[in-house]
């Protein structure tokens, strides 16, 4: 059935709990690239730390699932994410319990042809004290939902990331080589608990090998913080990034461009040896 914008902004859940463990803390590190070198002491309070593992801030995109969706109507394979906004209000723990609530905050209809824009915001808070802990604002492109009578427009509506990165060159670079089983860490990371998804649109060619874009997202996060943040990661208050953009496959070498104003870093991200851009409008925001 089509979708119906009365019924998609009507979706809501609350309360849902979401459990991870520091094994689920550790192969997101492993799926974020970090690991490569196992002499960089740099990495090691992500991967085995004796007082308690540092966690990626980005890890937050992981802990919420998309459950909401999963009867809208929409044409699941034609859906692709499109982008990811996620705000902390504390640094993520190791290992929890947390307990989430969405909504679907925005859709847009761009016309027949063109899709639609559907965002979920989702709200999460540690169960055993109610204390907010981080929000994931996400946007889908459901490309073969266009024309279904909802609300009209030609922009991005509620999409999450919409500045673009500056128009001088970077400031810095950063070379990230991914693994060859890289996106093959990654699937198994999304696989576990909660955090079903819905599978991106594939594309020509080895579509086991494709970098999901939420492991790219977490590429970007772990160049800002290797060049910016020298690995404190508790500097990291938000992130946000389109993910809909070119391919990129386990084994190649993507290269991170950042641009710094103030508290302020936008960053970017290339495969080397083919010139596409994989990640874009990257924007972090640090603590001041």
């Amino acid at each position: 059935m089509p979708i119906d914008y009365e019924h998609l902004m009507s979706l809501r859940t609350r309360g849902e709990r979401v459990q991870y463990t520091d094994r689920d803390t550790l192969l997101y590190a492993l799926g974020a690239g970090l690991g490569g070198d196992p002499a960089d002491r740099n990495e090691q309070p992500f991967l085995d730390y004796p007082s308690g593992l540092k966690t990626l801030p980005t890890f937050a995109s992981i802990l919420v699932g998309n459950r909401l969706l999963d009867d809208c109507g929409w044409d699941a394979a034609q859906v692709e994410a499109r982008d990811e906004v996620v705000t902390l209000e504390r640094p993520l723990e190791e290992s929890g319990s947390l307990l989430v609530d969405s909504d679907v905050a925005a859709v847009l209809d761009k016309g027949a042809g063109e899709g639609a824009l559907i965002t979920v915001e989702s709200r999460a808070r540690r169960e055993r004290d109610g204390q907010p802990q981080f929000s994931v604002r996400r946007t889908w492109l459901a490309r073969g939902d266009g024309g279904f009578g909802g609300r009209q427009g030609r922009g991005e509506g509620g999409s999450a990331s919409s500045v673009p990165v500056p128009t001088r060159l970077p400031d810095m670079t950063h070379t990230c080589v991914t693994r060859p089983d890289q996106a093959h860490l990654f699937r198994i990371l999304l696989a576990r608990g909660a955090q079903n998804r819905v599978p991106p649109v594939r594309r020509q060619g080895g579509a086991e090998l494709v970098l999901d874009g939420l492991c790219l997202q977490a590429v970007a996060c772990q160049a800002i913080l290797a060049v910016i943040c020298e690995y404190d990661h508790t500097l990291i208050r938000s992130f946000a990034c389109r993910l809909a953009g070119g391919v990129a496959y386990a084994g190649e070498t993507l290269v991170a461009e950042l641009w710094q104003d103030a508290n302020i870093v936008s960053c970017r991200l290339r495969v080397r040896d083919r010139d596409v851009v994989v990640l874009d409008q990257g924007r972090c925001a640090l603590a001041t």
